[in-house]
């Protein structure tokens, strides 16, 4: 047979080429002038890109809206049936945390659409990565219950419907940001597809992820929780990610890479109290993954945005992570190192513990 010269072409310009996913829709979401995840998350973000001039050299595109069927590939026809009528209500409060506008729909449904065009095309060849920024984010919404922020579980309703169409066969969904993805845990804790790895501060909101939580069923031990206590910064997640995440992703062997990236770790988050820096932290974690999915899946890694409520770590967190899709030197972190942190050796123990437990040792 002959070699399909077009796929070729096509994976080869790829190479060069960093989409993002983006919607002036998800500035409409009008949670509230003093509400954490507002639409000055995504202004800053933007504002940033275009100042930077990186932003003319990415692929970006307005996501189309997820159609229900593919909602419902995670979440419950009564979930999505009760955000399409709150919000053609006029919107509320679904709790103390989470509330949607009359807009709202509109852009949950094209955020959950961004991730999915993201991976598709990320699949077929016409990128070679992507960086999903869009709110609300998704990976607190469970699939009976929108909560934490999170209306639909974007990076979520992306890996089912890759599954689904069979595009691909195993999924690694690495959760950075500082609170525990409860809804993507909950979604595929029973499944052997798909690897659930999550560092988050702990105890925090929403009060799961515990490391000792890894699956059940057909799922045991494709989720991976790393669990720390606050103060734990770039000097504890570099070892995890030595010893614990990367070795993790590398076994199971993915065919797509899906990040879930907050930029709340950072040192001077206001929610949050882990002491992740930009240039000592988030590059490297995103470096990391790159090179992942470079080694195991021909490059293709999906990164889509959740929480982060410190406007210059938002700002500046994408900018270097964009640049290292595009496979550039971030510039120097204008924010500088954390001013205290754990060492390793106050969370070695733990560190130890989730190396037994999921035999990575």
């Amino acid at each position: 047979m002959a070699p399909d010269l077009t796929r070729n072409a096509q994976r080869a310009n790829a190479q060069r080429r960093t989409g993002v996913a983006y919607s002036d829709a998800f500035l409409r979401h009008d949670t509230g002038p003093r509400h954490p995840e507002r639409a000055e998350r995504l202004r800053a973000i933007v504002g940033r890109l275009k100042e930077a001039r990186v932003w003319e050299r990415l692929e970006v595109w307005e996501p189309s809206r997820c159609d229900e069927a593919t909602l419902e590939l995670i979440h419950t026809p009564a979930h999505v049936a009760a955000m399409r009528q709150l919000t053609a209500a006029g919107g509320g409060h679904i709790d103390a945390d989470t509330v949607v506008s009359a807009d709202s729909w509109e852009a949950a449904l094209r955020a959950a659409g961004g991730l999915v065009e993201a991976v598709q095309r990320v699949a077929d060849g016409r990128l070679q990565n992507a960086f999903c920024l869009v709110r609300p984010p998704g990976h607190h919404a469970t699939p009976a219950r929108a909560m934490g922020f999170c209306v639909f579980n974007n990076v979520a309703i992306a890996a089912a419907w890759m599954l689904a169409t069979h595009r691909a066969r195993r999924i690694a969904i690495l959760d950075y940001d500082v609170h525990h993805g409860n809804g993507t845990q909950d979604a595929f804790y029973e499944r052997d597809d798909v690897l659930y790895v999550s560092t988050h501060q702990y105890p925090l909101y929403p009060g799961t992820g515990h490391w000792r939580e890894t699956g059940s069923g057909a799922g045991e031990g494709f989720t991976l929780n790393l669990s720390l206590p606050p103060g734990s910064g770039d000097e504890v997640y570099a070892v995890a990610l030595d010893t614990i995440v990367e070795p993790a992703v590398r076994r199971f062997a993915p065919e797509l890479i899906l990040v879930s990236l907050g930029f709340d770790a950072f040192w001077a988050d206001p929610l949050a109290s882990l002491r992740l820096s930009i240039g000592g932290a988030y590059t490297p974690l995103l470096r990391s993954a790159r090179e992942l999915a470079r080694e195991m899946c021909d490059g293709r890694l999906v990164v889509g945005l959740e929480g982060g409520y410190n406007l210059d770590a938002l700002a500046h967190g994408a900018e270097a992570g964009c640049h290292v899709l595009l496979d550039e030197e971030p510039p120097a972190d204008p924010l500088g190192p954390p001013p205290d942190q754990l060492s390793v050796r106050d969370v070695e123990a733990l560190l130890a513990a989730v190396r037994e437990l999921h035999h990575l040792d």
